[in-house]
Parts: structure tokens; C-alpha cells; sequence
């Protein structure tokens, strides 16, 4: 983390991914959850193998090259997650689609601590807010679940967009209902090539969340990364 250069624009709105960046999933997502939809479709996996599954099967998301929405993708990601936790036989699809279709569900998640004083935080600046996300989660939901009415300017999820991040346009449709231009404006998230990458493309500053334990990958030398929430409002 670094202050704020003097010589930066004056920050005028601040885009935020969603998942793992404001929200985690809870239980109905983790090992335990997926042991337990593998196990109303009649497939037995094993809960140890979820994180190693999850790693391996991320290749899914990354390879989709033209960043078209289709959420054939996460279904296909999902499958190879139970098939990575060892499951099969012909029910795999009806549970990876099950799966996919609940995480839409904003009671499966929890925000983090950090979230909602840093973006009341933003609000009191008078520094606009916006949601970019690649989830087919509708966002006026997750503004309601969590509590965030009043203090989000403009939302663009892939699903209704057409395109995932890291498309340029899906950062241009979010600037362009924001009312704001790239280069006054910050994209905070946790994936360097999704959240970050795209925003840096059309003009965009771009801030990396990393909160786990384990050193992050390398990213620019303009590019800060912060470990939690709060260390935003310092370097905007």
C-alpha cells in the first residue's frame, strides 16, 4: 500500500467486483455444501478435495478467451469441481446447474467486515459507487440483502451486459451509467486479470484486493494492493 500521489486525478468514483471482493460464501459453497448437493443427486465426493478441485477447475473460467457470457462456462466450471472432488455418473450436470443456479442466492454469502464502513466512507466524500461483476447474480438484490441502498450510483453484471470482465465494455457500459470518465475513476477487485487488467485497458486506475496469508502475484508497479478494505480510502 502507498499514499496517494499528488499527482493522481482527483478519484470520482470507485467500481467494485463483488464476489471476494465485497462478499464470500458461506458453508453452501465450501466442501461441506457441495458434499451435500452431490449427495441429493446421488454422487458421493469427498470434502478434503474441494480447494485442490477449485484451483484446477479455475482454468475453465480463464481460458474463455472472447469474454462472451454464457453461463454454460460456470456450469462447466461447477462440473469439473465435483468431478475434481471425484464425482461422477449421469446426474453431474442436474448438480453442477443446481449449484450454479443457487449462487445467485445472496443468503449464501456474508460481507466482509471492511465493506460497508469504507463505502459509507466513499458516500460521505461524495465519491461515486459502482458494481462491475461477472455473476449472474441480479445486483439491486445484493444492494437490498446487504443493506448498500443509497449508496450505489451504477451496477453492471455480465449476465445483463453480455460480456465478463475483463471486456473493455463492460467497464465502458459502468462509466458510461456512473456518469464518469475512466481516467477519474478506480476498479478495486481480487483477480489481476478480470477486475484489473480490464479496467487498466480503457483508462482506469486499478487497485488489487489480496486477503489471504500467501504473497500475491506480481502486478505493476501502478498498481496498489491492499489487504483490506479500509487501506482504499488511504491512496485514492
Amino acid at each position: 500500500m502507498s499514499a496517494r500521489d499528488p499527482s493522481t486525478p482527483r478519484t470520482a468514483a470507485v467500481f467494485f467486483d463483488v464476489d471476494f471482493t465485497l462478499i464470500y460464501p458461506g458453508p453452501t459453497f465450501q466442501g461441506v455444501g457441495y458434499e451435500q448437493f452431490c449427495a441429493r443427486h446421488g454422487i458421493s465426493v469427498k470434502r478434503s478435495r474441494f480447494a485442490h478441485a477449485v484451483r484446477a477447475a479455475s482454468t475453465i473460467l480463464d481460458a474463455q478467451q472472447e469474454h462472451v457470457y454464457d453461463e454454460e462456462i460456470f456450469v462447466r466450471y461447477t462440473r469439473r469441481i465435483i468431478e475434481g472432488m471425484g464425482g461422477t455418473g449421469p446426474s453431474l450436470d442436474a448438480c453442477a446447474r443446481e449449484i450454479f443456479a443457487e449462487w445467485a442466492s445472496c443468503h449464501h454469502f456474508h460481507m466482509y467486515d471492511d465493506v460497508t464502513p469504507v463505502l459509507r466512507e466513499l458516500g460521505a466524500r461524495g465519491v461515486k459507487i459502482g458494481l462491475i461483476s461477472n455473476s449472474h447474480r441480479s445486483l439491486a438484490s445484493f444492494e437490498e440483502h446487504f443493506e448498500l441502498d443509497g449508496l450505489i450510483s451504477a451496477a453492471v453484471s455480465s449476465s445483463e451486459h453480455g460480456y465478463l470482465k475483463p471486456h473493455p465494455s463492460i467497464f465502458e457500459a459502468a462509466l458510461k451509467l456512473a456518469g464518469v470518465e475512466a481516467k477519474e475513476s478506480v476498479m478495486v477487485g481480487d483477480s489481476f486479470p478480470h477486475d484489473i487488467a480490464g479496467a487498466l485497458s480503457v483508462g482506469m486506475r486499478g487497485v488489487l484486493v489480496h486477503r489471504a496469508d500467501d504473497p500475491p502475484a506480481a502486478t505493476p508497479a501502478n498498481v496498489p494492493v491492499i489487504h483490506d478494505l479500509s487501506d482504499l480510502l488511504a491512496i485514492l
